[in-house]
């Protein structure tokens, strides 16, 4: 059975950091596109960044130039690097796993992420 977890949440105070990881396993994890969604209360999930297999990124506008998404295949991990949180980025973060051409989609149960202004 495929399990996809989350890690390294937790408060900090505005314009701190925090690093996400995600383990997804047992998988083929270098097919998987992998990316970090988040729901903060009363709001839709969202994207917040995911990465293919070949390192190539993609954003949300929101985290731009603070937030850096990195993967380690041979860990079959995905990282979350957050800098300069802010209070709006309060949410719980959900871990994604994807290989498309297998119709395969696997989430994690999600990690809060907790910012004080």
């Amino acid at each position: 059975q495929v399990q996809v977890v989350e890690s390294g949440g937790g408060s900090v105070q505005a314009g701190g950091s925090l690093r996400l990881s995600c383990v997804a396993s047992p998988v083929a994890f270098k097919y998987y596109v992998t990316g970090w969604h988040r729901q903060a209360p009363g709001k839709q999930r969202e994207s917040v960044a995911n990465i293919d297999n070949d390192g190539r990124a993609v954003y949300a506008d929101s985290v731009k130039g603070r937030f850096t998404i990195s993967r380690d295949n041979a860990k079959n991990t995905v990282y979350l690097q957050m800098n300069d949180l802010k209070h709006e980025d309060t949410a719980v973060y959900y871990c994604n796993a994807k290989w498309p051409d297998a119709n395969l989609d696997f989430w994690g149960r999600g990690t809060q992420v907790t910012v004080s202004s």
